[in-house]
């Protein structure tokens, strides 16, 4: 995913810190048993992804028309043998 800057926005930096907080907060609720304080965690989580599609929408995403689809392995020319 290097070669098309996949993930590399505003949008996505911010959902993806928010959702893993919200992923830090489940998890420690759940050693505790704290069943409340696990789903109020989970809503975090979903709110990460609802703030990054909201920010995607208003253009601080990678934008469509700039990604370039990957070529699969069968898609690519054969290797010619030097000689």
């Amino acid at each position: 995913m290097a070669g098309s800057s996949h993930g590399h926005t505003p949008a996505a930096w911010t959902g993806v810190t928010i959702a893993f907080i919200g992923f830090c907060v489940s998890g420690a609720f759940m050693v505790m048993d704290q069943p409340v304080g696990f789903w109020a965690g989970m809503v975090v989580v979903l709110l990460g992804g609802v703030v990054g599609a909201v920010m995607r929408m208003m253009g601080l995403g990678q934008p469509k028309e700039l990604h370039q689809p990957h070529r699969m392995t069968g898609d690519r020319e054969p290797a010619r043998a030097e000689g």
